[in-house]
């Protein structure tokens, strides 16, 4: 029960906070030009409760879908945002500013999404530390896996892939992650011998999204091996396993890092394995076997609470840390987006909806606490921003392309009539309603999918063990 309340909590709290940063800029910017604001909402709908301070009307609305901000004179969003007053004095009213100010309010929105996006990795980075980066030097690879297919070998280091020359280990794995089973081509140093050679990432659906897996391990170093949580239920709670507990060893070998110690669990799944551990400062030693779970996955039941090492950085380096992070994150949407398009990628295993974002939110919740929700936080944010730039209408990048018309119209002596915007706005609404209505029902029938396939998968008979 604590873990759904914390789950929902962690939802709300995410979608939250981006929908009212997002209003806010609107909000702010046009309270700064002097033009009135008649409703701040967050939701859409009937009216729940709120409060007005002056001649606003701060609510929460009965949809929590998203948010609005209804400004003086404006009627273009009538049919979504309710009518406006009509005794707004001229020099308070929207529809009379010049086009500029109107492009500012517009923009302010996803401006103050995007800012937040890059403020969270920058403060995060300036006050608690960069994480370190493994270089991308080879130091496992599973046998008969895509790697392992490809020719590379443990100790090599990967000086191109994909086309771009000294990668980091992050662009290499989001790489890999955005194109299962295509061939993608990299350049290994091998005893100061370079070879070309091409791999196939493997493809692995979790959770109904498809991802490309390389099948290897880099080098993370030494970095403590601590237990974050124990599902119930599982092996590793049956063993004795509890959060807060230090790996030190699995079957006697030297326990390294999170990802040696996963890795060599899952190389020995078909065996019990002795797992040493620290706790309040004395060893104690359980053992586990690997079983398929309910989700359909086999696993022990642990998540590693323990994270790779951070560095203390300057204002420099944390602002050219928040800048590459967050384009990395646009960089990987377009190219998603554009294999949708393209027919490469099925766009249910792309798009994701409020229960898509609730289950990415919750498992960020579970595995790493406050700050994994602040960082779905940083990721909704920005993709929020820039979802909204797009020039569809009843979205700010709609309403800034029809400033851009008008602009062009105005130059012939033509202008667009409130009946035409409001037939354009109208289109985009529904247009807008079918889409929610898929990510929607894409995201229920991923649901159905991973509890029919975790039912099709459960064994017959449970071992005792």
């Amino acid at each position: 029960m604590n873990f759904l309340i914390n789950s929902v909590l962690a939802f709300i709290f995410v979608l939250g906070v981006a929908v009212v940063l997002h209003e806010f800029g609107h909000f702010i910017v046009a309270k700064l030009l002097g033009i009135r604001v008649e409703t701040f909402s967050v939701g859409f709908g009937p009216r729940i409760f709120g409060r007005r301070w002056g001649t606003t009307d701060y609510r929460l609305s009965a949809i929590p879908l998203g948010g609005y901000v209804k400004l003086g004179g404006d009627e273009s969003n009538a049919p979504i945002e309710g009518e406006g007053a009509t005794d707004i004095p001229p020099g308070e009213r929207f529809d009379l500013r010049p086009r500029w100010q109107k492009f500012l309010v517009a923009v302010a929105g996803p401006v103050a999404n995007v800012l937040t996006a890059l403020a969270i990795p920058f403060f995060g980075a300036v006050f608690v530390g960069m994480p370190a980066e493994p270089s991308p030097v080879v130091r496992y690879v599973a046998p008969g896996g895509a790697a392992d297919n490809a020719g590379i070998k443990p100790g090599d280091r990967i000086v191109s892939f994909n086309g771009q020359d000294d990668p980091t280990w992050r662009k290499i794995e989001l790489d890999a992650a955005l194109h299962p089973e295509q061939p993608l081509a990299l350049v290994v140093d091998r005893d100061g011998q370079r070879l070309s050679l091409t791999i196939k990432p493997t493809r692995s659906t979790k959770k109904g999204e498809a991802i490309g897996l390389l099948d290897l391990q880099p080098d993370f170093g030494n970095v403590p091996v601590i237990v974050g949580a124990v599902e119930p239920g599982t092996p590793a709670a049956e063993a004795g396993l509890q959060p807060g507990d230090r790996i030190l060893a699995v079957n006697g070998e030297p326990a390294r890092n999170n990802q040696q110690v996963k890795q060599y669990i899952q190389d020995h799944k078909t065996e019990p394995v002795r797992i040493t551990i620290e706790r309040g400062g004395q060893r104690h030693e359980v053992t586990a076997t690997v079983r398929r779970l309910s989700d359909g996955t086999e696993r022990i039941g642990i998540s590693f609470g323990g994270k790779l090492p951070l560095e203390r950085v300057g204002l420099g380096e944390a602002a050219s840390y928040a800048v590459s992070t967050n384009v990395e994150i646009i960089r990987a949407t377009a190219i998603a987006l554009g294999q949708v398009f393209s027919g490469q990628r099925k766009m249910s295993e792309t798009l994701a909806g409020p229960i898509g974002i609730a289950q990415v939110t919750s498992d960020a919740a579970e595995t790493s606490g406050l700050s994994g929700v602040i960082s779905i936080l940083g990721f909704l944010s920005l993709n929020l921003g820039i979802f909204n730039l797009l020039p569809i209408p009843v979205l700010d990048g709609g309403a800034i392309f029809l400033l851009f018309v008008e602009a062009v119209l105005g130059l012939v002596g033509l202008k667009l009539t409130m009946n035409m915007r409001e037939r354009i706005q109208q289109a985009g609404f529904v247009a807008l309603l079918l889409l929610m209505g898929f990510v929607i029902t894409n995201d229920l029938m991923k649901m159905v999918s991973r509890w029919g396939s975790a039912d099709d998968n459960k064994p017959a008979i449970t071992s005792p063990k």
